[in-house]
């Protein structure tokens, strides 16, 4: 082996610790790409064990090498074209029979073989005592034991790497497939052998069999004189099993590997947590239950919107006060001469009020987050996908799908990234298209501005006995709103752009555990500091901008002079009283900051968009927001901010944006504005994520039609609506 390169491909399950590993062995010695052709990540790296040169490919984490998703075809591919000279497939000791699953199909592809039995600390701490020599001799294939996250087992990994690699004979064992299939299967492997390769020759009929399209496609290509003999002959033989055996082929083979796994941990593995396994079959019983899945996951949601309201309304009152001292404060540092100071307006009605309306709703965003976290680390996450499961299955997708669309709740982007599990584009290409209705964390500023304006809390009890507040009723409908025009769109584009059956997969459920404190910290903070960062960046330059746009051009002196005149008038009157003068000067004031903004380059830029928007109920303010909100959703709520502070000089008793909003429009529109901001088009790193992940023309659909869903469903709504009222 002296002075040779090797090439090790890392194989395994998403969240076995590969990735961890893959660093454990190169160190900063990587390289980051994408493999051709295709949008999965390619990670390598290099390093030398001995007197060898090691190059390292961490492959994609994938559950099988069944040509179902984009990951399984790159694994596969690279396996069968590139023949590294040993694969290592990382397996979560603490999840062996799930794990194990991968390496049967590495076995029966008859690739050197090395089995990395990753976390085998947190395997020990759960209570199993895995017996490796037993179960190596029984598989055939060496193990290892590793903790990848402590480097601990990587020099063994890499020596049992070098030794397989030169070995010549492999003593790998593959699952037996009983009396009725194995004497076909033998059959077919020596047709494969005789008309097309010896190599691989029973992994080939074992797909063939399967029915795998890219298995097939791929002997097509070595001998396409016998394609049509091989899968004839392969589909006389499925047909056969599947009369005999009562199921599909494909499920009997998993079957059997499962069995095979499962005799294998049996006589090698014991462990001392059947009660904790029990535990969560027994919760499972009730959650995932086929009539009260769905009750129980639409309650907790609810009660995650309750909690949200009646915890953070408070603190986001107390945060508005403070908003509204500080504004006062700044302007005051000007004094009465300065209200028409550009810095004075900069600070206070651009950047105080623009930002800070957005800021306010902090509280509120973490513990949205805070709910939501726990209730993915707790794993009641995964058993919402299982019970959505029956559901998507009539939409011509599956549970799988509901897991992007659940990351969705907090931000679009990453929840289209999680697309790339889905097994084929289809999937992934009909999520990406509805994941926008989805409401994500950034638009959950204009529901609580909308809500706190025109739906004020109330409480009532449900059964006598638990308190509700009607805005975490009117939330939860939004949401609800959401995921069922997600269902319905994505049902129609299965019936129409994007036909085709929805592919079968296997849902890990994890067994249920409290999760730590620290954990839920670590992953409310994540997601809330990229809210504030994104207030701090993004949206304040946005904002100064419109700020921009909002004061300047200013109203000429005369136009103002008329408004002085006015109330030279009225306070020159003797007959009025205090109250009505000082009612008759607030008119005159509001008149005039009407006239400033439909002076200034954003309301001639409002004049013009108002005609669009006029049949759902907006005005020209409400219209600029609303495009604005393209640039990234909470900048509705910064601009209109900006749009009720300009012009008006600041105190401390200014009226919140809130209370400016309730006098100016009805709850009509207030639900018309939320509906709007839920259906329509997503942010522009949505779109820009999405041309990237399914290119320029799904982006461009997606951009369209929710634009077009929303401006007719909230027109819709608010012409029945207003004539109902």
């Amino acid at each position: 082996m002296k002075d040779k390169r090797l090439t090790i491909a890392l194989a395994g399950n998403p969240n076995s610790g590969k990735t961890t590993v893959f660093n454990a062995i190169t160190g900063a010695r990587q390289h980051v790409g994408n493999y051709p052709g295709v949008t999965v990540e390619k990670k390598t790296g290099s390093t030398t064990h001995g007197d060898v040169r090691l190059d390292v490919v961490d492959l994609p984490g994938t559950y099988s090498l069944t040509a179902y998703s984009i990951e399984e075809v790159v694994t596969r591919n690279f396996l069968l074209d590139e023949k590294p000279d040993v694969v290592v497939d990382i397996v979560d000791s603490s999840n062996l029979e799930r794990n194990l699953y991968l390496a049967t199909q590495l076995m029966e592809l008859g690739v050197p073989l090395v089995l990395a039995f990753n976390m085998s600390d947190v395997a020990a701490s759960r209570g199993y005592n895995i017996d490796e020599e037993k179960l190596s001799e029984l598989l055939g294939v060496p193990i290892v034991n590793t903790v990848g996250h402590k480097g601990k087992g990587i020099s063994e990994l890499l020596d049992a790497a070098l030794v397989v690699a030169g070995k010549t004979a492999s003593k790998q064992r593959y699952p037996n497939y009983g009396g009725e299939i194995e004497p076909h299967l033998l059959q077919l492997t020596e047709l494969v052998e005789q008309k097309c390769s010896r190599q691989r020759s029973r992994w080939f009929a074992i797909k063939l069999l399967e029915n795998d399209a890219e298995t097939i496609k791929r002997l097509g290509q070595v001998c396409p004189e016998h394609i049509e003999e091989l899968t004839l002959e392969a589909e006389r033989i499925r047909k056969h099993i599947e009369s005999v055996c009562g199921d599909a082929a494909e499920i009997i083979f998993a079957d059997r590997r499962y069995g095979f796994i499962s005799g294998a941990c049996t006589e090698a593995v014991t462990q001392s947590v059947e009660r904790r396994h029990e535990r969560s079959d027994k919760i499972d019983a009730v959650m995932t239950n086929r009539y009260l899945g769905l009750p129980i996951f639409a309650i907790l949601m609810f009660l995650v919107f309750q909690l949200t309201f009646s915890v953070g309304n408070p603190v986001v009152d107390a945060f508005d006060g403070w908003k509204g001292d500080l504004a006062g404060a700044v302007s005051g540092l000007w004094g009465e001469s300065g209200a028409d100071s550009v810095l004075r307006s900069l600070l206070v009605d651009g950047i105080i009020e623009g930002v800070g309306a957005v800021m306010v709703f902090t509280p509120l965003i973490m513990l949205l987050f805070l709910a939501i976290a726990f209730l993915e680390d707790s794993g009641y996450m995964a058993r919402a996908a299982f019970v959505i499961d029956r559901l998507m299955h009539k939409i011509g997708l599956h549970g799988k799908s509901f897991i992007p669309m659940l990351i969705g709740f907090g931000c679009t982007v990453p929840g289209i990234m999680a697309t790339r599990t889905l097994e084929t584009r289809r999937d992934r290409i009909t999520t990406i298209l509805v994941l926008p209705l989805m409401s994500c964390g950034a638009r959950m500023p204009i529901y609580v501005l909308i809500l706190g304006a025109f739906f004020p809390e109330r409480v009532f009890k449900v059964l006598g006995i638990y308190n509700v507040t009607n805005q975490a009723l009117w939330l939860f409908a939004i949401y609800a709103i959401g995921i069922a025009l997600a269902i319905v769109c994505a049902k129609i584009f299965r019936a129409t752009l994007l036909k085709g059956e929805a592919t079968p997969f296997v849902m890990e459920l994890p067994p249920y555990r409290m999760p730590t404190i620290k954990g839920l910290a670590i992953h409310m903070w994540e997601r809330t500091w990229l809210y504030i960062k994104k207030a701090g960046t993004i949206i304040l330059a946005i904002v100064v901008v419109l700020w921009a746009l909002a004061y300047w051009p200013k109203l000429g002196e005369e136009k103002l002079g008329v408004f002085e005149q006015q109330r030279a008038v009225v306070q020159a009157e003797k007959q009025a009283d205090a109250e009505q003068i000082a009612e008759r000067l607030e008119e005159i004031d509001n008149a005039e900051h009407e006239a400033k903004l439909e002076h200034s380059a954003i309301g001639r830029v409002g004049k013009t968009i108002a005609p669009v928007f006029r049949p759902c109920g907006f005005d020209w303010k409400i219209s600029t927001a609303t495009i604005g909100a393209f640039a990234a959703k909470e900048v509705f709520v910064g601009q209109m901010g900006v749009i009720y502070s300009v012009g008006e000089e600041a105190d401390e008793e200014s009226e919140p944006l809130r209370e400016k909003l309730a006098a100016k429009y009805t709850p009509l529109i207030g639900f018309c504005i939320m509906l709007f901001s839920l259906i329509s088009m997503p942010c522009m790193v949505t779109v820009a994520v999405t041309v990237r992940e399914a290119g320029w023309r799904w982006a461009l659909l997606q951009v369209g039609y929710l634009t077009v869903l929303a401006w007719v469903l909230t027109t819709i709504v608010y012409q029945v609506g207003s004539r109902l009222v």
